[in-house]
């Protein structure tokens, strides 16, 4: 993504006469496309997205991902499928269609919890509109279609919300520093979401505060989400930042002197215990012995009162081949067991920084139902 003739980082693929396409989701009039994300940073090509089925089987395969993203466009794709439809006979009709078709998405993948909330939420306003009778099947179509197309212009204005948030708290607690040495993990930024994004929003903000002496930002095996995409956001955003390799994370802490880790969540149970992209763990473990503040960035919509604490939290097993290819050439030996799993969970006592949200920056034991 460097130049070597000027030093200058080059646009990211797809990027053309002054319009980025570094857009995850792009959505019009019943029209949905999606950045295939598992061809970046090579190539920036979009996908359509034309029913749920196939926003089902995008997110199952990791075309697109982040919490915020996967619920968005499971939305989106319903919203698309329903502009579709002739005008159902009867509500109920209607009401048994929508909640079949989020019960599906749901499955696409379990640990992220946006994607049940939104379910959860939409089947409770169809169910609203099936008791009351003053609207009938066509009008209730429409009051649901316009329900999930919200979801896209909600998002960024709470990924906006948890990007100041985030920053004033941590210039606040590094007070005394004129710059400030973040690293983070995964991916966080507009690629996960429908903009700016969570944590990467964060240091979005940081940054235009002129707040940011380095970004440190993990390669994220096994699925390379830190190389491939939040090194690809940070040269476009222009943020001074460096990759290392995850079993890097403790020598950097110590070497470079971080202020801060801040990460995402794809679900914050009820006692603030947090799962997100497997090797935060180990990152909190670290920078709780390094006395490095610990951040996650998420939406209120990930907290999942429901769940008392982390144990409860499903966790999603990947492929076995993520691990062992590269693509198509196998790079660990045939025959060799596997254990994969997308997400850990990381206890609320180890979040020193703050659970930030676009509410607020809360401790975990200030997180209650609004």
């Amino acid at each position: 993504m460097t130049s070597e003739s000027d030093g200058e980082p080059s646009p990211p693929p797809g990027y053309h006469n002054g319009m980025a396409t570094l857009q995850a989701i792009k959505y019009n009039d019943g029209s949905l496309e999606i950045l295939d994300q598992l061809l970046l940073p090579e190539s920036c090509t979009y996908i359509s997205i034309n029913n749920v089925q196939d926003a089902w089987s995008a997110i199952r395969e990791m075309k697109v991902r982040g919490a915020p993203a996967i619920a968005i466009v499971g939305s989106l794709s319903l919203a698309v499928e329903l502009r579709k439809l002739a005008a159902p006979e009867t509500k109920k009709d209607l009401h048994s269609l929508v909640k079949e078709k989020l019960d599906y998405l749901v499955t696409s993948r379990p640990t992220a919890v946006n994607m049940q909330l939104a379910a959860e939420a939409c089947v409770k306003l169809s169910n609203y509109l099936v008791d009351k009778a003053s609207v009938d099947a066509a009008e209730a179509k429409d009051v649901l279609v316009k329900h999930l197309e919200a979801k896209l212009a909600n998002d960024i204005a709470d990924n906006l919300a948890i990007g100041e948030h985030g920053a004033r708290d941590i210039a606040k607690k590094c007070v005394n520093k004129d710059k400030i040495r973040v690293l983070t993990h995964c991916n966080t930024g507009s690629l996960a979401t429908a903009g700016y994004g969570t944590a990467l929003g964060v240091i979005l903000s940081l940054h235009k505060a002129n707040l940011v002496d380095q970004v440190y930002c993990t390669e994220t095996r096994p699925y390379n989400h830190g190389s491939r995409l939040t090194a690809l956001e940070l040269v476009y955003e222009k943020i001074p930042a460096t990759l290392i390799c995850d079993d890097m994370a403790a020598a950097a802490m110590k070497e470079f002197n971080i202020d801060a880790v801040i990460v995402g969540a794809d679900r914050v149970a009820a006692n603030g215990d947090t799962a997100n992209k497997i090797g935060t763990y180990q990152l909190a473990v670290l920078a709780k012995s390094h006395n490095i503040l610990l951040y996650v960035a998420a939406p209120f919509s990930s907290i999942d009162f429901q769940i008392p604490s982390g144990q409860s939290i499903p966790i999603e097993e990947r492929p076995h081949s993520e691990m062992t290819h590269t693509g198509s050439i196998r790079t660990a030996a045939a025959g060799i067991n596997c254990w994969n799993p997308g997400f850990d969970v990381t206890p609320a006592q180890l979040i020193t920084g703050g659970i930030v949200t676009e509410k607020g920056v809360f401790k975990s034991d200030q997180l209650v139902p609004v």
